[in-house]
C-alpha cells in the first residue's frame, strides 16, 4: 500500500471510451512483421495514442522505480533491442516498475515494462534482453490489436484489459472488494501469437549479439521460480498457487520450453564468438542494490507484522492468517481463505470525521456506531446495512481510525457469507485492534532489503544463508535468485559473482 489513496486505475473511464471509439469501425492495416494486410480496429495512430494513455494508468498503479541509472540501463537495453526491429520508427518507452512481481508487459505503441521483481531472477543483460525482446515481438506483431479486433464482439471489457495488458494476482476477500479488480484481468495470448514473440525476441537477440540459448533460460529460471513456489506450498499442505506472474500469464509451460529451445537451436550455424558476452558483469553491477520484495514506499511484511515507515503504522495478522499488500489496500486474510480485514487509506475529500467518512464511504441506511480506542488512536466502529450496486441491503461492519500524520483509514470486515464473518468474528478484532503507530522496534522491523553482489564463499549458500536476513527457506531462496534452485542445479564456483539479500 502507498501514502497516495486509492489512486488504482482512475483513468479506466477514459481507456472504456477511447475502447468504444475503436470499436466503432476496422481499417486494413498491413502487419509490419508479416507484411500482409489484417483487418483491426486499430491503426498505427490509435495503438500509439491507445498506449499513452494507458501508459498513464499502468504508472499510477505500479509506480515507477525510482533510480534513475538503472531506468537508463533498461531503456538503453531497451532502444538497442526496438532499433533492430521490425517496428523501429515508434518512439519506444521502457519502464521499471516498482513492483516486487515477477513480470512484464506491453501496451501497443511501444511501450514495455519490466518490473524490479522479474530483473532480481535474472543472471545477465542478455537473460533481461530476452524478456524485453519477447515483449518487443508483441508490439512489432501487433499482438494486442489483433486480440482486441478477434474479441471485439466480447466488448469494452476485453479490449480494455488489452490495452491495460497488467497481471494482477489478486485472491480470496481481496479479489472481491479491491476497487482497482474490476479493472485487472488479462485474456492470455494465444499459442501461435506466444510462439511468434518468441521467434521475433530471439531474431532481435541474434541482430543485438545475444545468444538465443538466454531466451531459453530465461524460461528455466522462471520454471525454478514457479517450482519453489509449488515446493513451499506442498511442504506447508496447501495447493500450488496458479497464475500472477510472467511466466503463469503465458500458456503451455512446457511446449514453449520446447519451442525456444528449437528456435535457439536453429540459430546454431553463427559462429559462437558473436555470443561470448552475455552482460552477467554489467548486469550484476545495475542491480546491485536493487530492493528486494517490497519497498519502502510499498511497507514491508514481515511474517505476521507488515510496517508501513512513510505512513508511519504497523498491523499484525493473527496466527495462521496472511497478509496481501496491494497498491490501494492492506488485507490481513484468514487461513481458509474466507474472511479477512481490508485496510484503505480515505481520500481527503470523503470527509474530516469520522461520521462525515462513514457517511459518504460507506453510505448507511442505516446501523450504530461506537467510539474505540486502537492504542491510542481515535476510532470509530460502525455496524449496520447499506445498499449495493445492484440495490439490496447489505451488511457493513467497519471502522474508521485516524492514524499517524492525521490520516484516516478505513477498516473493512469483509467475509464470504455470515456464517464466515461469524467464524473469524474474534480474530478481526484482534486484527483491528493491532492497527498502531510505529514504535521503535516496529521502525528497526521496517527496513527494506536490498539485493547485493558478493563473491561465492567456501561454505556456499548455506554461508550466506546465515548472513541474510531471510527468515524462512533462507539458502533455498538464495539458490532461487541466482538461478540454481532444484536437486539438478549445480552451484558456482568460489569467488564467482552471487548475488545475495541483506
Amino acid at each position: 500500500m502507498t501514502g497516495k489513496g486509492l489512486s488504482a486505475w482512475r483513468g479506466f473511464g477514459a481507456v472504456a471510451a477511447l475502447a468504444a471509439a475503436l470499436l466503432a469501425g476496422c481499417a486494413t492495416v498491413v502487419n509490419p512483421v508479416t507484411g500482409r494486410e489484417e483487418r483491426s480496429v486499430m491503426s498505427e495512430e490509435a495503438e500509439i495514442a491507445e498506449g499513452k494513455k494507458a501508459h498513464e494508468q499502468v504508472l499510477a498503479e505500479y509506480g515507477v522505480y525510482g533510480d534513475a541509472k538503472l531506468q537508463a540501463y533498461v531503456d538503453d537495453l531497451g532502444q538497442r533491442l526496438a532499433k533492430q526491429s521490425h517496428r523501429a520508427q515508434l518512439q519506444w518507452t521502457f519502464t521499471v516498475l516498482d513492483s516486487p512481481e515477477i513480470n512484464a508487459f506491453a501496451l501497443p505503441g511501444g511501450y514495455v515494462y519490466v518490473t524490479r521483481g522479474i530483473m532480481a531472477y535474472m543472471e545477465s543483460e542478455a537473460d533481461l534482453a530476452g524478456v524485453i525482446g519477447h515483449e518487443i515481438g508483441h508490439v512489432t506483431a501487433r499482438h494486442g490489436a489483433q486480440r482486441a479486433t478477434r474479441q471485439q464482439t466480447a466488448g469494452i471489457g476485453v479490449l480494455a484489459a488489452t490495452v491495460l495488458g497488467a497481471v494482477l494476482g489478486v485472491g480470496d476477500v481481496a479479489s472481491q472488494l479491491s476497487q482497482s479488480v474490476a479493472a485487472g484481468y488479462v485474456a492470455s495470448y494465444s499459442r501461435d501469437q506466444e510462439l511468434q514473440a518468441d521467434r521475433l525476441g530471439a531474431e532481435y537477440l541474434v541482430r543485438n549479439s545475444y545468444d538465443p540459448q538466454n531466451m531459453v533460460d530465461v524460461i528455466q529460471v522462471l520454471k525454478r521460480q514457479e517450482q519453489f513456489a509449488a515446493d513451499q506450498a506442498r511442504a506447508e499442505g496447501k495447493t500450488p498457487r496458479q497464475g500472477g506472474d510472467w511466466l503463469a500469464s503465458h500458456p503451455s509451460n512446457e511446449q514453449r520450453l520446447h519451442d525456444i529451445t528449437e528456435i535457439a537451436a536453429s540459430y546454431k550455424g553463427r559462429a559462437s564468438a558473436a555470443y561470448a558476452d552475455d552482460g552477467r558483469a554489467r548486469y550484476l553491477k545495475a542491480v546491485d542494490g536493487l530492493p528486494f520484495g517490497e519497498s519502502r514506499e510499498q511497507g514491508v511484511t514481515r511474517g505476521r507484522n507488515f510496517y508501513h515507515e512513510p505512513l508511519g503504522l504497523a498491523l499484525t495478522a493473527p496466527s495462521g492468517w496472511r497478509i496481501q499488500n496491494a497498491q490501494d489496500a492492506i488485507t490481513l486474510i484468514n487461513a481458509a481463505g474466507d474472511a479477512g480485514l481490508v485496510v484503505r487509506p480515505v481520500p481527503e475529500k470523503a470527509g474530516k470525521t469520522h461520521d462525515e467518512i462513514i457517511r459518504s464511504v460507506i453510505k448507511p441506511t442505516q446501523g450504530r456506531t461506537e467510539k474505540r480506542d486502537l492504542n491510542g488512536l481515535a476510532a470509530t466502529y460502525f455496524a449496520g446495512t447499506r445498499q449495493n450496486a445492484q440495490g439490496q441491503s447489505q451488511n457493513v461492519q467497519a471502522t474508521v481510525v485516524t492514524g499517524p500524520q492525521s490520516r484516516h483509514y478505513l477498516l473493512l470486515y469483509a467475509a464470504k457469507d455470515s456464517a464466515a464473518l461469524q467464524r473469524a468474528g474474534t480474530q478481526l478484532r484482534e486484527a483491528e485492534g493491532s492497527f498502531r503507530a510505529l514504535s521503535s522496534a516496529d521502525r528497526s522491523a521496517a527496513r527494506p532489503w536490498t539485493l547485493r553482489t558478493t563473491a561465492f564463499p567456501r561454505g556456499g549458500f548455506a554461508e550466506l544463508a546465515k548472513r541474510s536476513p531471510l527468515t524462512a527457506n533462507a539458502e533455498q531462496q538464495l539458490r532461487l535468485v541466482n538461478g540454481v534452485y532444484g536437486s539438478n542445479a549445480g552451484e558456482p564456483k568460489a569467488g564467482q559473482p552471487v548475488k545475495v539479500i541483506e
